[in-house]
């Protein structure tokens, strides 16, 4: 009797614990996310909120600013003076014709002017402050992405041809490519001895300076999120009925009329979803405009960068703070149509034609087309990575090993070891998918079973996707690095710990959009069946859900690996005078310091080895069918 008794007994704490495993695991992962994220964002925002005595006094500092404002440092700074403002900035508004160029500070993106050729225009004498430049950088780097990504929606939706697949697997490469590795491309393509000014001096033109120019800026941004247009618009292509195309056409319309009336409607949503969403990143952008434009072209993010280095954090902190509100609120209304738009495709597609296979005088010009958008793509997109590459060999005039020499050795005395940086990157890499990986799966879980809150619970646990790195990285900064009370205690977080989960925080959003779908598409009577047989959630999730969406967990952790490994915005504030530096920063520094004269060498070498590394996981995420979702 006392054995069966105490039999009993240890089946009721078996199944005890397994009822209990997955909401455990749920507080747990909470909590994680309340001391490396949730606390030290607060903390930023505390910081910006000021004393009580003088309320937001650091957030209305860079309100009433007109170097951080503009123009509209009025509204905040004398508003009951806005009107006549108003009044008088019309007044002094100079109608011409051609370009104006007066007041121009070239580099000095204060100064830059509303100027447009040939036409009638008006040129309001007024600055744009830091805030009204990152937004016009950003307007300029989404209608460059939106340029340069529909056509190739187009080409993938309504083309069939050798290795369509391949290449509409590649747009998911701005979610793993790291940008200060894109960077480096941008340097060896277009910097003063770059392959573009290689082949100007070839043809006996002058070296032109490219680098350092809004241009390029942009260009670089096109780079990084033309494919997210391509991706998003190409799906919504590939979606639209080809029944309600066919019934237009046999209504009397023309295949203009009826692209116009039936097709573009149902496009216009994943334009502008994905414009806005490119809005976004570029809003927040950091290391392209470090890089390649500095602090003559600051945005928002450069600016924190800057504020932190000369240890001013109460303007760090404010900008920090409304750049976040600005963003989160962009966020809203991209949830918005997500949560809208269908969640399957048509079961009748537009039927794709042959790219190669041309007829008609029409179809020869469409594909001609094609072909000078081909060519644009291998500028663009090709020509960066292919030059980082000959450049860490020495370039096709004078090639050498030198520079690989230089990664695999370990110098002495250097500010930054190419090998530690390869290997904190690893270890990095592997901390942050131990952590990002269960995290994401348990968030997916919860995800998955839906509710009534289910958008809240999204809303708050994906928030770190919607939050800059270089914020975290300066909340981490503020909290965890510097420490906390606690008891008479300070307790801090340094060294590769902090770094690892400021990388898991970046990382696990991922894991769960890879999850979260295939585990809400496992046919639920497998799940109930294993609940009426006895089995917990979390037994459930453990022996039937995830063995079936097994693909979507290995290319989450593809995802949060890749992602660990190109980190940079956090690493480089978390990293900052120590030896926990990673490929990423030492990418960075490699062009700054240039420790080996004019050569983008040792950096391309860097950026190679980094290549490889997520071209790895590229190819994990790919073959396993794994895919995010933005």
């Amino acid at each position: 009797m006392d054995r069966s008794v105490g039999t009993t007994d240890s089946e009721q704490l078996t199944r005890l614990a397994e009822r209990a495993a997955l909401p455990l695991a749920g507080v747990g992962t909470l909590a994680v996310l309340l001391v490396v994220f949730y606390y030290p964002v607060w903390t930023v925002f505390e910081n910006a909120l000021g004393s009580v005595a003088r309320p937001f006094q650091p957030v209305r500092e860079v309100l009433e600013s007109e170097f951080y404002m503009g123009a509209a440092h009025g509204l905040f700074a004398h508003p009951a003076r806005v009107p006549g403002d108003v009044l008088a900035w019309l007044t002094s508004v100079r109608v011409g014709f051609g370009w104006n160029w007066t007041g121009v500070v070239l580099g000095d993106p204060l100064t830059w002017p509303r100027a447009l050729p040939d036409a009638w225009v008006v040129y309001p004498e007024v600055r744009k402050g830091l805030f009204g430049f990152t937004a016009w950088q950003a307007a300029l780097s989404t209608v460059a992405s939106v340029a340069l990504g529909l056509p190739g929606a187009y080409v993938l939706a309504r083309f069939e041809f050798p290795g369509r697949r391949t290449l509409k697997s590649l747009t998911i490469l701005p979610f793993v490519l790291p940008s200060i590795m894109v960077v480096v491309g941008f340097v060896a393509t277009f910097g003063q001895f770059g392959t573009v000014n290689d082949l100007l001096a070839w043809l006996g033109f002058g070296r032109v300076q490219m680098l350092y120019t809004l241009e390029i800026v942009v260009l670089a941004h096109a780079f990084y999120n033309a494919p997210l247009v391509t991706r998003m618009v190409g799906t919504a292509w590939e979606n639209v009925d080809a029944s309600a195309v066919e019934t237009a056409r046999s209504l009397g319309a023309n295949p203009l009329r009826a692209f116009r009336d039936v097709v573009a409607p149902q496009l216009v949503p994943a334009l502008a979803a994905s414009a806005l969403l490119t809005f976004i990143f570029t809003f927040m952008t950091f290391p392209i405009v470090l890089a390649l434009g500095g602090l003559q072209l600051a945005t928002v993010e450069v600016w924190l960068y800057a504020r932190v280095q000369q240890l001013d954090y109460q303007t760090a902190a404010a900008l920090a703070t409304l750049e976040t509100v600005f963003s989160l609120a962009l966020m809203y209304v991209y949830l918005r149509y997500e949560g809208r738009r269908a969640a399957g495709g048509t079961n009748n597609p537009l039927s794709r034609h042959r790219l190669f296979d041309a007829d008609t005088a029409r179809e020869w010009l469409v594909r001609g087309g094609v072909a000078v958008y081909g060519v644009v793509v291998a500028v663009v997109f090709l020509a960066p990575l292919a030059s980082m590459v000959l450049a860490s060999f020495g370039g096709a005039v004078d090639p050498t090993l030198r520079w690989w020499e230089f990664i695999l050795e370990r110098q002495s005395g250097g500010r930054t070891q190419p090998a530690t940086a390869v290997w904190n990157s690893l270890k990095f890499g592997v901390g942050a998918l131990a952590v990002a990986l269960p995290m994401g799966v348990v968030v997916a879980a919860f995800s998955a079973r839906g509710g009534r809150g289910r958008k809240v619970v999204d809303a708050v646990l994906m928030a770190p996707i919607a939050v800059s790195g270089i914020v975290v990285g300066f909340g981490m900064l503020q909290s965890l690095v510097f420490g906390v009370e606690l008891g008479g205690l300070r307790i801090s977080i340094v060294g590769p710990v902090v770094v690892v989960f400021a990388h898991a925080v970046a990382g696990y959003p991922f894991v769960v959009r890879n999850v979260a779908p295939m585990l809400s598409s496992v046919d639920r009577r497998l799940v109930e069946s294993a609940r009426s047989l006895g089995a917990s959630r979390g037994r459930a999730l453990w022996d039937v859900e995830l063995p079936l969406v097994w693909p979507g967990v290995l290319a989450g952790a593809a995802f949060a690996f890749a992602i660990s490994i190109g980190e940079f915005d956090a690493t480089v504030l978390l990293a900052e005078g120590g030896s926990t530096y990673t490929m990423p920063v030492a990418l960075e520094r490699y062009l700054v310091d240039r420790t080996a004269g004019p050569s983008v060498g040792p950096a391309a070498a860097m950026g190679t080895v980094l290549l490889a590394v997520t071209a790895a996981s590229f190819v994990v995420i790919d073959y396993v069918g794994g895919e995010y979702r933005p």
